[in-house]
């Protein structure tokens, strides 16, 4: 007999660990765990037989058995699903690469909240590991479709595993040559899973509406006609939404997920017409762990007329939209068609199309009808769906209908949509005002926005990344363009009701002391920024940086340095305040006294002020700190 011992996987090692001591209080979700990963393999055998009718011949009506043995204290969960070979064995069950990554390891060990606990580990989806939540030892025996080949994996959870050929008796427990066995070895704690009624009760709470027969007893009796499924075994997506309830659409989004969490919205539709499908989707409620992988995998389940053809198909669902979790069954694919073949079907295109308005026209709807949970809704996945504004033109103005920001209406305390910032523009403003950055705190504060909310103009603030990147692909909403308040050349003066007199009670040296201060600030700083001129937006603060109306806004180019490398380097303009008492202090100095040696040192700290303003490190920190030393010292004089 072939024997080969190996050791866990570090991160698979902690994982055990912590599912023993999370889950403790929750241990009926290893079975809905166990018959979960056994309908898969079920429906990815029926998937390969469409091809390969071979493989299926012999045992053609696909089932899950589970008993139990109270003498020997085990409990054996049997599917004639696609099984496994050694290497999956060993791949899917002795490594984490089905179950995360080391960084949500990291952060699940440093969760000390049970029920935080609780919901990282249903994100993050420990599937056949939770096992050992009630089992001190599990033997795995499987023999995948078309081998010859039985293999048995076996481990405590602790010291390791090991993968060997299967003895006679234990290839004696498959569903006829092909599936899955699984053994658990149930601890004290579990003894209650050695009843049936237990397990019938389980199997009906969670697993009741998946797609494959559930037997309580073993499958030679079933081959004998004896017992009943103790499940519905019935599609639940094919059921009218008059039969089906909350608690069973809840169940089956938990089925398909692997999750805690109930859904935030549920849709559930048949589609008739040229072309017809069901569909059965979910909005979570808790983001999952992989929402800005870089691959954006979609997580619905495409089905053909009840076989299950994929659970991740490039094309079913647009990236923005990975977050969605359900299942599309059609009745026009044709069932053998190849996975390549099928990601470029009109049919599926028409689908995803169809499928896109009725996921946006639902959230337009929530948002109406049920605020609060839009918000919350939003707060989670807001950011992954304006990555449709910039890929997905043809609905780019239904997902404005959903975008919600924060804006200086309100102080930035409630979202806000685009179309509620154009009801309430001011008269003769044909601009979207807006400011970019990492948070709306910082916002809040910028000295850019300054003169708008003095003016009561409103700016909307856009703190994701994505914002800088779809702002480059649109130009308008409703007809009005879109503006920074940190580029160009801003005259708010166009958009104050007031009279527009108010430069005209300026002395002409009071002028010409701001325009000999902004040359001579000009000379000294000439290395670091294109131009000095007096601002438009500034009303409390002395000084700030904004970009050129040709040039890439300021926090733009600081995202394109971090996500794209980018190299280039633009100036930018310090405008000042010409109302500010230190600017108005210089301008006196520089008026009366070109030679003052302190000069420089003042310029170089109002440009040093803006930065730090804005976000930006210093090129200097030490000159800055010796600078603001010297002038701090003279101040305390």
């Amino acid at each position: 007999m072939t024997t080969q011992n190996q050791s866990f996987n570090a991160d698979i090692s902690r994982l055990l660990d912590i599912v023993a001591n999370a889950l403790y209080t929750n241990h009926d979700i290893f079975l809905r765990e166990l018959i979960s990963n056994s309908a898969d393999a079920c429906d990815r055998l029926r998937y390969d037989a469409i091809t390969k009718p071979e493989l299926i011949a012999d045992n053609p009506n696909f089932r899950i058995h589970i008993h139990k043995d109270t003498e020997t204290r085990t409990l054996t969960i049997i599917d004639n699903g696609v099984g496994m070979n050694k290497k999956e064995l060993t791949d899917n069950l002795g490594t984490i690469a089905k179950s995360g990554t080391a960084s949500l390891m990291e952060k699940m060990s440093k969760t000390k909240e049970q029920k935080d606990r609780l919901n990282l580990i249903g994100q993050f989806g420990v599937g056949f590991y939770a096992s050992y939540m009630v089992a001190d030892r599990v033997t795995v025996i499987s023999r995948k479709a078309g081998s010859k080949s039985i293999w048995v994996w076996e481990s405590d959870g602790r010291s390791g595993f090991e993968v060997r050929n299967a003895s006679a008796n234990e290839k004696e427990l498959l569903d006829g040559d092909r599936g899955t066995v699984v053994i658990l070895n149930i601890k004290d704690e579990g003894s209650e899973f050695l009843l049936d009624e237990k397990i019938k009760q389980t199997v009906q709470q969670y697993s009741d509406n998946i797609n494959i027969k559930i037997f309580l007893n073993t499958s030679d009796e079933t081959d004998k006609g004896e017992g009943q499924p103790i499940n519905s075994a019935s599609a639940l997506w094919a059921r009218p939404k008059s039969e089906i309830t909350k608690e069973q659409y809840d169940e089956f989004y938990r089925h398909i997920t692997h999750g805690f969490d109930e859904p935030q919205m549920t849709s559930h539709w048949h589609a008739e017409g040229k072309i017809e499908y069901t569909a059965l989707l979910f909005l979570p409620t808790m983001r999952p762990w992989d929402l800005y992988d870089p691959s954006r995998k979609s997580s619905v389940r495409l089905y053909i007329r009840r076989v299950m053809i994929a659970d991740d198909l490039d094309g079913l669902m647009y990236p923005w939209l990975r977050f969605v979790r359900g299942i599309i069954d059609s009745e026009d694919l044709p069932l053998n068609i190849n996975r390549e073949s099928l990601q470029y079907n009109p049919v599926l295109a028409k689908i995803r199309t169809g499928i896109t308005k009725r996921i946006l026209s639902d959230l337009d709807k929530l948002s109406r009808d049920e605020p609060h949970a839009f918000i919350t809704f939003w707060g989670q996945f807001g950011s992954a769906l304006k990555e449709g504004l910039y890929d997905a033109v043809e609905h780019r103005d239904a997902i404005f209908k959903v975008c919600r920001f924060y804006s200086t209406h309100e102080d930035g305390e409630k979202f806000v949509s685009l179309s509620e910032y154009v009801k309430r523009m001011k008269d003769g403003q044909n601009e979207i005002y807006y400011i970019s950055g990492e948070n709306t705190e910082a916002l809040k504060n910028s000295p850019q926005i300054e003169g708008f909310k003095s003016r009561n103009i409103e700016v909307m603030f856009f703190t994701d990344t994505i914002d800088d990147f779809w702002l480059q692909q649109v130009e308008d909403f409703q007809g009005k363009k879109f503006k920074s308040v940190t580029k160009g050349d801003i005259n708010l003066d166009d958009n104050d009701n007031k009279d527009n007199d108010k430069d005209n009670g300026k002395s002409n040296e009071s002028s010409e002391k701001i325009n000999k201060l902004s040359e001579r600030l000009k000379e000294i700083l000439k290395e670091d920024v294109e131009n000095v001129r007096p601002s438009k937006r500034l009303t409390n603060s002395p000084v700030c940086l904004v970009a050129s109306e040709s040039g890439v806004d300021m926090h733009m180019e600081r995202v394109l340095k971090i996500h794209q490398q980018y190299s280039g380097e633009t100036k930018p303009i310090l405008e000042i305040n010409e109302d500010h008492p230190l600017i108005k202090k210089l301008a006196t100095l520089s008026h009366n006294d070109n030679n003052n040696e302190n000069f420089n040192d003042a310029a170089q700290l109002l440009l040093e002020q803006a930065r730090i303003i804005q976000g930006e490190s210093l090129k200097d920190p030490a000159g800055f700190a010796k600078r603001m030393s010297f002038f701090m010292e003279k101040g305390l004089m």
